[in-house]
């Protein structure tokens, strides 16, 4: 359980220039002590933590609590406060159907954190990242993200953000005005709060950039075609999760059907309805009011709700299907970087039944992918691969990961600047994932993570020559939030995606480098069987 509770939380990412210029205005430092721990944003002061080379303020509010009434509405305005807010602790996770104990209920969880170099404030604005949290859009936290590293060696002010999971965030039931992309609505809350707030920690509200893994690299997809967050961000840049990504059955997580991130409002309805049903809110006109009055324990621990959380579109906020959008050209004109990890798959087999035996991956391939398993099985034999899980490891990881990712690619290139990247460390730490003994993790999903990150319980130990590869990666990701170009002094030449380049991020001497993602993930091959 503790071993799939680990995999679970890791899966799961309009503007003018007036409307900046005058909310740059609305947040001020407040440093009566000088040394910066207390900053004035627009609802009151806060008081974080200095160090010697960052300051860091936690549970910040940038909307209500999402309780009582407001359980399954719009993030509405924090209520104003007048003396510092202590900032020195996290908030709780945001209630969820997580398997572990204590389940973490708390609704009140509408909280961000912000993390700045000390010379934040002092001279010329800082870039802005913004971190959407993996999870699937079920699972995880901001708190678990520390990003002193990130922010001090790339000189950028970062905040990551809670934001409502599961069927807090994203049931759609048709009593509940405007539901189905609830969390979305937060993290645009969010964005809005870095766009008023930003000047007053030393940041740049013109130079915003949303970045996400996995579920959050979905969201990041779902926000560059949400009308919604126009002008909120400028840079994008999604890890392991893309807007053309599907999944057959067993795909991402063993025992999970086929799916994608992304669901029609009305099928979501439905399935919203099956919901408020199980919990004897059957009757349309008073499902909500009934829905309200559930405690959130009981909802979290649904167990038809604890897998990965689709994201419906055909709403308000998300009128499109944003692989349609992508198509058909219709999502926010910024520069992007796009990438995934070399095995992403390597992690599904690993929390797959063990030993993985040759007739559970012919077993698996028939559910996946029906009459052309045989033709999948030829091509992908365990003979060729080492043994039954590496080969399932290999099917999962280019048919559910790299080859959409390449799709696109393709299809952000011909209007938007796109750099593209395959994470390729297959000595990455692995922290609190566990490997069979046949089952080398390799450059697993989540991987690149504890690069960026420090990670709350992963524990990443790195040989010096990863270390350097982190700094690189930390050069590159906050080159491009600063310019939308990752290329900077002393880093090895990063070229612009032209049909199937990306750069592969490796340790040592040559592993950065070019790689064909088509030809090292067989996407002629997948484009068969679509």
């Amino acid at each position: 359980m503790k071993r799939n509770r680990r995999w679970v939380r890791s899966l799961l990412a309009v503007t003018a220039a007036g409307v900046l210029a005058g909310s740059a205005g609305v947040a001020q430092a407040a440093t009566g002590d000088g040394s910066g721990a207390v900053v004035r944003t627009d609802s009151g002061p806060v008081r974080g933590t200095v160090a010697p080379e960052y300051r860091t303020f936690q549970k910040v509010p940038f909307a209500a609590p999402p309780t009582g009434e407001l359980r399954w509405r719009s993030p509405q305005p924090s209520r104003p406060w007048s003396e510092p807010r202590d900032a020195t602790k996290p908030s709780s996770p945001c209630a969820q159907a997580y398997s572990g104990d204590p389940r973490p209920t708390d609704e009140d969880c509408l909280y961000l954190n912000v993390t700045t170099p000390r010379s934040a404030g002092h001279g010329r604005p800082k870039p802005v990242m913004v971190w959407l949290h993996g999870g699937g859009n079920s699972y995880g936290t901001a708190a678990d993200f520390d990003a002193q590293r990130l922010a001090t060696r790339g000189d950028v002010v970062v905040v990551t953000t809670n934001y409502r999971q599961g069927v807090f965030g994203f049931l759609a039931h048709p009593g509940l005005a405007g539901s189905g992309a609830f969390g979305l609505e937060d993290q645009q809350a969010a964005l809005r709060w870095v766009r008023r707030n930003a000047a007053a920690f030393g940041g740049d509200p013109g130079n915003v950039t949303l970045f996400g893994e996995s579920g959050g690299a979905f969201d990041v997809c779902a926000q560059l075609t949400a009308p919604g967050a126009r002008g909120l961000f400028h840079r994008a840049i999604a890890q392991s999760g893309s807007c053309a990504t599907t999944w057959p059955a067993n795909g991402i997580v063993y025992g999970q059907p086929a799916s994608s991130p992304w669901l029609s409002l009305a099928r979501s309805e439905a399935n919203g309805v099956a919901f408020a049903g199980r919990f004897g809110c059957a009757d349309p006109a008073t499902a909500a009011a009934c829905l309200r009055r559930v405690p959130a324990a009981e909802l979290a621990k649904d167990p038809e709700t604890s897998g990965l959380t689709t994201v419906a579109f055909g709403t308000r906020v998300l009128p499109e299907n944003p692989p349609d959008a992508l198509r058909q050209g219709r999502f926010h004109r910024v520069p992007v970087m796009w990438g995934t990890t070399r095995d992403e798959g390597r992690l599904s087999a690993a929390y797959s039944p063990q030993p993985f035996t040759e007739e559970q991956y012919q077993r698996m391939l028939g559910e996946a992918f029906g009459e052309q398993a045989s033709r999948v099985a030829a091509r992908y034999p365990s003979s060729a691969y080492g043994s039954p899980a590496l080969a399932w490891s290999a099917v999962a990881t280019n048919r559910v990961w790299s080859c959409p990712q390449l799709t696109d690619d393709r299809l952000l290139a011909g209007r938007t600047p796109v750099y593209t990247y395959e994470f390729a460390d297959r000595n990455a730490p692995q922290g609190y994932f566990r490997f069979p003994p046949d089952l080398p993790s390799g450059a697993f999903h989540f991987s690149e993570v504890p690069y960026l990150f420090d990670v709350v319980g992963f524990a990443a130990k790195f040989t010096p020559e990863q270390q350097r590869l982190a700094d690189r990666m930390i050069g590159y990701w906050t080159r491009f939030a600063a310019t939308g170009d990752p290329n900077g002094r002393d880093l090895p030449k990063w070229s612009p995606f032209r049909n199937s380049n990306a750069q592969s991020l490796a340790p040592g001497d040559g592993g950065i480098r070019p790689v064909d993602l088509a030809a090292e993930h067989d996407c002629g091959f997948w484009a068969t069987l679509r």
